[in-house]
């Protein structure tokens, strides 16, 4: 099997960046279908608008109904072929730009990616998730390429709420973490191929960015302040882990953040939140040195992601409950099993169990 590393075209990161999205538009089409949400417009229309005056590409803005269903994107399909739009761009949070990339990907037109937060690292990935009219999970949309250019106007993503971007961190930690296991266990990778050099060098550079800016990020942000500190989590948040996470490999922290979706208690808790809990429940299935799960649990309660399941939700975690979730994240389908050795239900019940309980103790609660 090949080694495989994929990418977006082109990332460009820094405060005030979106005054300049109708300059770069110009390099990929001459009219663009501009998604964005109605609040969203209401915030950033001005500089959008702006944005594309003189540029030499002509923007056509659309409200986004708020679901990356089927419906919205023939619908917006409609909207590019009645305009005679050559290009696709998505401002806003993980459903618009997934959208974006859909509508894109059918039209076979280049797409722009514009986050307005950091939450994941999805932006830069080859992947829509399709949900229902009613928001219900409907399937994966594997795209054949990475968006031609992504955006991130760090002045915006620093007005946006603290706990987005360190959920963001939640999410970005598994990277290494995770690419470690698929490099260990030979397995392919979200690329279709096998881990390469780079991908692992850039998962360690999430890691460790995370690491040293990731508190005084967090911090600095709830000061209102966009530092490089922030400027740092974000690239690690969005460029680092998005291209980690594809080439370098999702195993244990994803499928376990998978299974705490069967729970209603954990439904409130953002992806990157379920996602670290997840990260520390593999590394107790991978029995990692005490310090470097003392160095993971202590980050984590610093930035106020959870380490216990009752800061999940979760308050009567049973048996039963817990079973659930372990069966769930042991599906035949998912990551899980790209682990370097044999897992299980119990397994996985039991890691649980003990994160939970390593939480509790760091907490002070034990």
């Amino acid at each position: 099997m090949a080694k495989i590393l994929t990418s977006p075209g082109k990332y460009v990161q820094g405060a005030g960046e979106l005054k300049k999205l109708g300059t770069y538009a110009k390099t990929y089409g001459k009219k663009a279908l501009v998604l964005v949400t109605a609040s969203g417009h209401k915030r950033l229309g001005t500089t959008l608008e702006d944005s594309f005056r003189d540029s030499g590409c002509e923007p056509v803005l659309d409200y986004f109904n708020g679901e990356c269903s089927k419906t919205e994107i023939n619908r917006l399909m409609e909207v590019m072929k009645k305009n005679g739009c050559d290009l696709v761009i998505g401002v806003g949070g993980g459903k618009i730009l997934d959208t974006a990339k859909a509508v894109a990907y059918y039209e076979k037109v280049p797409v722009l990616i514009c986050p307005t937060i950091a939450s994941t690292d999805a932006p830069c990935s080859a992947l829509s998730v399709i949900y229902t009219d009613a928001g219900v999970f409907e399937e994966y949309l594997f795209l054949p390429a990475n968006p031609n250019m992504v955006l991130m106007d760090t002045e915006i993503i620093a007005k946006s709420p603290v706990r987005l971007t360190v959920s963001g961190m939640g999410d970005a930690l598994a990277t290494y973490f995770e690419a470690r296991a698929c490099k260990t266990s030979g397995a392919m990778t979200c690329a279709g191929g096998k881990v390469t050099g780079a991908a692992m060098a850039l998962a360690k550079l999430c890691f460790d960015t995370l690491m040293d800016e990731g508190v005084k990020a967090k911090l600095a942000l709830e000061a209102g302040a966009c530092t490089e500190a922030v400027e740092k989590v974000i690239e690690a948040n969005t460029l680092l882990s998005g291209i980690g996470f594809e080439s370098g490999g999702l195993a244990g922290a994803h499928a376990i953040h998978n299974g705490f979706t069967v729970l209603e208690e954990c439904h409130h808790m953002y992806h990157g939140e379920k996602v670290a809990f997840g990260t520390i429940t593999q590394l107790v299935l991978e029995n990692v040195p005490a310090d470097e799960l003392e160095d993971i649990i202590d980050w984590c309660i610093e930035l106020g992601l959870p380490v216990t399941l009752k800061e999940l939700g979760i308050e009567n975690p049973t048996r039963e409950k817990l079973m659930a979730v372990a069966e769930a994240a042991c599906a035949e389908n998912d990551t899980l099993h790209n682990m370097p050795f044999e897992v299980t239900p119990e397994s996985v019940y039991a890691a649980i169990l003990a994160a939970d309980r390593y939480g509790k103790y760091f907490l002070g609660e034990a």
